[in-house]
Formats: C-alpha cells, sequence, structure tokens
C-alpha cells in the first residue's frame, strides 16, 4: 500500500489527499460504531441485572415491567438522529472533496506538453511518440518514459477489448474502450521507475499485462528519445549477422518490426531496441538472454493464450536470434 500511496506527481498526491481523508473518516466511524456497541452491550446488561433484581423482590404474583421508560425512549430517538445528521454530514464532506479533488486533477498546466498515444491489445502495450516531425516519430512497447517535470497528455485505444490504464503513484485509472478515444494528463515531479498495469479484466492474461514508466530528467529523456529514433544497429559477430538474417525471413518479421531492416510488421511490440527495455511480455519476464530465449522457443508456458506461437528453433538458430536480439540497444 506505502508504493501504491507514494505520490510521485500532482494528480497523484491530490488522489492520496482524498484516500487518507476517507480512511480516517471511516476510522472515526468505525470507532465511533464500536464504542456505541460496547456502550449499548453495557447499559443493556447492567438494566437486565438491576431488573432481574427487583422482579426477584416484588414476588412471584408480580408481572414484570417490559415497557421501556418515556425518557429512555427520548434519549434512544434523539441518538439515532444525531447518528443520522452526523452521517450524512460526512458523506456530503466526502462529497465535496471528490469534487474538489476532480476539479483540481483537471487543472494541470499544458504547456509543451508531451503527445503520446498508448494503444492497448491482448496483452501489451503499444507506446507511440508523437512529434509534428514525422521522422521524430518513434514505437516502443511495454514501456512509458516521460521527462520530469513535463506534462503528458496520453491519448488512449484499445485494440480488442476494453483495458484500463493506471499508473498509481502519478494519476488514477483511465478505461480504453474499443472504437473511443480517450486522454488522460500527468507530470512525474521526480526521478524514478514506477508499475503500471491494466486495472480492467481484459481476459486470460490479464493479470500479465503490465508496463514500466520511467522518468527521466529532461536532459536524459532527450538522449533517450534521440536513440529511440534511430534504427537498429548493424550486428557485429556472425552470430548476431545470422540471428537477423533468421529474423528477416521467418514468421517473426510477419507481426514484428525493426527499424532499419525489412522487418516492418505491426501486430506486436516494435523490437528496435528491445534490449533496452527491462523486461519481456508486458512484464512477465526480466528482461535476460535466457528469459528471451524461453519466451521465443515457447511463449505459452509463460503467458497461455497470447498470440505468439510456439517458435520450434534448432539451438543453434535460437541462440544466433536471441544473439541478434541482444545488440538491440
Amino acid at each position: 500500500m506505502s508504493a501504491v500511496l507514494d505520490a510521485a506527481g500532482p494528480q497523484a498526491a491530490h488522489i492520496g489527499a482524498l484516500w487518507w481523508l476517507t480512511f480516517w473518516l471511516c476510522v472515526f466511524v468505525f470507532v465511533a460504531v464500536m464504542a456505541a456497541l460496547g456502550w449499548a452491550v453495557w447499559r443493556s446488561s447492567r438494566r437486565a441485572r438491576a431488573r432481574r433484581n427487583a422482579d426477584a423482590g416484588a414476588g412471584p404474583d408480580v408481572a414484570p415491567d417490559l415497557q421501556p421508560a418515556a425518557a429512555d425512549e427520548r434519549r434512544l430517538g434523539i441518538s439515532v438522529a444525531v447518528s443520522v445528521a452526523v452521517s450524512s454530514l460526512l458523506l456530503v464532506g466526502l462529497l465535496v472533496a471528490s469534487v474538489f479533488t476532480d476539479r483540481a486533477l483537471a487543472h494541470l498546466p499544458l504547456d509543451n506538453a508531451l503527445a503520446v498515444r498508448i494503444i492497448a491489445h491482448q496483452w501489451w502495450w503499444e507506446v507511440v511518440y508523437d512529434d509534428p516531425l514525422p521522422d521524430h516519430v518513434f514505437s516502443t512497447a511495454n514501456e512509458l518514459v516521460v521527462p520530469v517535470g513535463r506534462p503528458v497528455v496520453v491519448t488512449l485505444q484499445a485494440d480488442d477489448v476494453i483495458h484500463s490504464f493506471w499508473v498509481p503513484n502519478l494519476h488514477g485509472k483511465k478505461d480504453l474502450i474499443p472504437g473511443r478515444i480517450s486522454k488522460i494528463e500527468f507530470r512525474a515531479d521526480r526521478e524514478g521507475t514506477w508499475v503500471g498495469r491494466c486495472a480492467e479484466y481484459c481476459g486470460l492474461q490479464h493479470a500479465f499485462m503490465a508496463y514500466d514508466v520511467v522518468a527521466l530528467p529532461p536532459d536524459k529523456y532527450a538522449a533517450w528519445a534521440e536513440h529511440q529514433r534511430m534504427p537498429a544497429p548493424e550486428p557485429a559477430s556472425p552470430a548476431a549477422q545470422r540471428g537477423r538474417e533468421l529474423f528477416v525471413t521467418g514468421s517473426c518479421m510477419l507481426c514484428h518490426a525493426i527499424v532499419g531492416t525489412t522487418a516492418n510488421g505491426r501486430k506486436a511490440p516494435d523490437l528496435t531496441h528491445i534490449a533496452s527495455r527491462r523486461h519481456l511480455a508486458a512484464g512477465r519476464l526480466t528482461n535476460t538472454a535466457d528469459s528471451l530465449a524461453q519466451w521465443i522457443e515457447d511463449p505459452q508456458q509463460f503467458k497461455p493464450g497470447a498470440n505468439m506461437p510456439t517458435h520450434f528453433l534448432p539451438h543453434d538458430d535460437l541462440a544466433a536470434v536471441v544473439a541478434y536480439l541482444e545488440t538491440l540497444q
């Protein structure tokens, strides 16, 4: 819980403040209700003992008085009325706080905002960095890198079913609905790396549909973006060269794209700089050579139902493909 409430931007801070307000009000109500219940039980048991003693002293021929006293009835009515009034005031207070929080979320200055498009697929995230200059547009997958202190406007789209974009350290949830375009704005005020999740059940691998959000200082972000616009480097080793040949002549290039090669598929993540990413398969695996080899060989063992098929490659060919992909920094 502490990580989720560790706000890294103004929107998350507003939401966190509302969460804490709701939490402490709920604690107050819970303690008050438990105290009232304990007091009522104690008072009831004390009165029951007093009534039994009084009835025992009155003799067997006297019927017990089962009618509540008028004063007790009035006190009970006042207690109920006060409880209802206090509960209503607390609920109205939460409603007002929620309205003010919603307004605060919408007041983010968007001067010089970074424009990003995110398209959700079953089960991975396509991230497109837009720019007025077409040759400055580039794509990544399952990783959103943003500059510290600069607002980000994310345009959200869904390719198949309803998904939900959620980076709790930066903002609340926003649904991605097929056929509709929505937007979310946030700003990261400090350097760091956080995990985003799909917050709407979207199928079998919903639990394994994560992405990294990395906030870099402006100069480091500019260097990162410039590097992302570059095509894939030429492989130097014979193994990597063999791996590129296998990639662009096999089935991989039908779905994946690697800028600078003939692979131009658009149905799966762009792999131009895959070796620079922290994770594979939308957060399912750490990005290592062994994990990459296992993922290529049998992705269904990690994400059953994923669109990537099993590849029955000879060991040497598999090693060559991994060697090539490891060069794509």
